[in-house]
């Protein structure tokens, strides 16, 4: 029930900032979302994410809205996330998961240049988000399956930004702790 409050919350402030055309809310709302969705490894977590996480770069390309078919792809994206959050609302897992689906599909509908920058915006957004959970502890593996790509995409991803060289466990040596300690009480 958590979670799907969560959900519903983060839904309803990716709608405002939609309209608002606050790419940076989304990308804070994703990042939310993708630290939720590592903890539950829960799928329609990650699906989320990865949604908001495309619209927010979606948003932030100001030079998307000047194409045709601009204003019916955010009206139908808004329509998804009224439809989706009405899901949630009844408990409906098929019906949310459809309206997620619907969200990813509407870009089908597009033409020309928009639906091809769209398409490998949400491509990208997959990989992006995968390595976040893949930097959360989730194995390689599992994240590929959770966001539908190739480990291989992951790993290539991953080697680029450095997740994985991330010295999780590392601490201070004695000296340096008194070190630092006595230059804070200074």
């Amino acid at each position: 029930m958590k979670e799907i409050e969560n959900i519903l919350g983060i839904f309803e402030a990716t709608k405002l900032a939609i309209k608002d055309g606050d790419s940076i809310k989304l990308k804070e709302l994703s990042d939310k979302t993708i630290h939720d969705a590592s903890i539950s490894q829960d799928s329609n977590s990650v699906a989320v994410a990865v949604v908001i996480y495309s619209l927010s770069k979606i948003v932030e390309r100001k030079r998307y809205q000047k194409y045709p078919g601009w204003e019916k792809f955010k009206k139908t994206i808004i329509t998804a996330i009224d439809n989706s959050i009405v899901a949630l609302k009844k408990n409906d897992d098929e019906m949310f998961k459809k309206k997620l689906e619907l969200i990813r599909n509407s870009i089908s509908k597009l033409s020309g240049k928009l639906k091809k920058y769209i398409q490998e915006v949400f491509r990208r957004a997959s990989i992006n988000k995968a390595s976040r959970i893949y930097e959360h502890g989730i194995s390689m593996e599992k994240t590929a399956k959770l966001l539908g790509i190739t480990m291989w995409e992951l790993a290539n991803y991953a080697g680029q930004t450095g997740i994985s060289d991330v010295p999780l466990g590392k601490t201070l040596d004695v000296k340096s702790r008194i070190k630092l300690a006595e230059e804070i009480f200074s």
